[in-house]
């Protein structure tokens, strides 16, 4: 029997068995996690994780330099030898080696602690234990992630000690603060009309872990909207409210299926891999797009699918042909796909969960080699769109 802790929610009971000092057996019925009928908002800002998205701009990457050139340009003249290493060390780890976003797997890691300033960041860096032990708590944690982390900290150290000698800490308070503080008070009058968590536990299949939404509002987090520990994520206060808004119900379903612990699904999904127009993108898009490995490449775009129908039910989706052909340069192929297979069996009209119905498509023909672009080309053909 799989063991996988979104299944198991499915029931409302759970029979236990275990042995009585004399070792005869005992039956004991515990209950199960509910769905969530609510969502509780929250939105604040956070100086840590706008420092650890900071860093994509300080490696002079030039496309984060599109975005905030002037802010590079404020702190290049500061910017020591050791420094300039420590940044190219970082950008060439994580981008350039492991196909990484450098702010994604910073605030990734760090969120999995207690830090709020540089000195607490500086301790981490320090003694890293309790940010492992707490990451392991999370579906996120990997051996290749920790040793690659532990390869950057003396690079981060520097980097940090850095930003405290130029007064970072200060400059981020007097000139990035008050506007952060601003988008907040025009964001959260509105987030409470819509009921996110519930939403999109009917869409997965299962509860999740809390129906606490965290919003933390950035300054230097574009263009991405980034998942962290929890049911927390980063997004910026360039977006509009809209933006915010299906940001929040994008990163609340990662990860929408256990596959480290489902041999089922990875075997099924490494089906997928025969597909020759899907891999292409998988492998050949822009890596500072992020989803480069292929299970990351997958996921995303399962999610973007739920995602879509959920804001359409919402009422806040934008058109789908339009969205995933101006996304991330056409990339997300499976997603459309997917998307398509879902519209045409009335997805979860009967409560399946997601990783049931993924399963079922794949194995049952439905995204089978061919049919990817197959149907990718009849969801952009003029008579689909008339």
């Amino acid at each position: 029997m799989r063991r996988s802790w979104q299944r198991a929610v499915v029931m409302l009971f759970s029979i236990v068995v275990v042995l009585n000092d004399s070792g005869t057996e005992s039956i004991l019925i515990a209950e199960k996690p509910q769905m969530h009928a609510t969502t509780d908002w929250h939105i604040e800002p956070s100086f840590k994780f706008d420092v650890l998205c900071f860093l994509n701009t300080l490696t002079a990457d030039p496309y984060y330099l599109n975005y905030y050139q002037d802010e590079y340009d404020r702190f290049k003249p500061t910017l020591t030898s050791s420094v300039k290493i420590a940044l190219i060390n970082l950008k060439r780890r994580i981008k350039d080696e492991n196909r990484g976003i450098i702010s994604a797997f910073l605030c990734l890691y760090f969120s999995a602690t207690g830090d709020e300033t540089l000195n607490d960041m500086l301790r981490t860096l320090d003694n890293g234990e309790d940010m492992q032990k707490n990451l392991k708590q999370t579906p996120y944690y990997s051996e290749d992630g920790w040793r690659l982390f532990e390869s950057i900290r003396e690079d981060l150290t520097i980097v940090f000690r850095f930003l405290k000698d130029v007064g970072f800490e200060s400059y981020w308070q007097e000139h990035i603060f008050p506007r952060i503080k601003e988008k907040i008070v025009l964001v959260e009058k509105e987030l409470p009309m819509y009921n996110v968590i519930a939403e999109d536990e009917k869409y997965l299949g299962f509860p999740l872990p809390s129906n606490k939404i965290t919003v933390y509002m950035l300054y230097y987090s574009q263009p991405h909207g980034i998942k962290i520990t929890g049911t927390r994520f980063l997004t910026d206060i360039a977006w509009p409210f809209v933006i915010v808004l299906r940001n929040a119900v994008h990163e609340m379903m990662h990860p929408p299926y256990d596959l480290a612990n489902d041999e089922e699904l990875k075997e099924t999904l490494d089906l997928l891999k025969e597909d020759e127009f899907l891999m292409n993108k998988v492998l050949n898009h822009n890596p500072s797009f992020g989803y480069n490995s292929f299970e990351g490449f997958i996921e995303e775009d399962c999610v973007q699918a739920i995602e879509q129908i959920v804001n359409e039910k919402l009422g806040i989706a934008r058109e789908a042909r339009r969205r995933w052909k101006e996304s991330d340069n056409g990339m997300h192929v499976f997603a459309v796909a997917l998307y398509s297979v879902m519209k045409e069996e009335n997805y979860n009209k009967n409560g399946e969960q997601f990783r049931d119905f993924l399963i079922r498509m794949i194995r049952g023909g439905k995204l089978v080699s061919g049919e990817i672009r197959r149907r990718n080309d009849l969801f952009y053909s003029e008579s689909s769109v008339h």
